[in-house]
């Protein structure tokens, strides 16, 4: 099993940043891809970004070039910097993280962005 925690979410105004951050533990030997998802009120989840162990990044079209993902292994951490936030940004950010071997997916427990002036 793994566990997520996400910490980083906030109330932010238009054209601002966030960072947010999320710790795996548990078996985390068997994680490949770490990513972040954002579900926003009566919308589907969505992919915001991924990436693997070694670096390699995928991103939705609505946030590239505004927001960055990157993963510290030493730390069993992703990141996800978000810049020039829009209003439509807003919503509950999960982290989430693929088993490599069995393909189960874990999920954190969420952190709430919004974007309001």
């Amino acid at each position: 099993q793994v566990q997520l925690v996400e910490s980083g979410g906030g109330l932010v105004q238009p054209g601002g940043s966030l960072r947010l951050a999320c710790t795996a533990s548990g078996n985390i030997f068997s994680i490949n891809v770490m990513g972040w998802y954002r579900q926003a009120p009566g919308k589907e989840r969505e992919l915001v970004a991924s990436c693997t162990k070694i670096g390699s990044t995928n991103y939705a079209d609505s946030v590239k070039g505004r927001f960055t993902i990157s993963r510290d292994n030493a730390k069993n951490s992703v990141y996800l910097q978000m810049n020039s936030l829009k209003p439509e940004d807003t919503g509950v950010y999960y982290c989430n993280a693929k088993n490599r071997v069995t393909d189960e997916i874990y999920w954190g427990q969420g952190t709430q962005v919004t974007v309001s002036s």
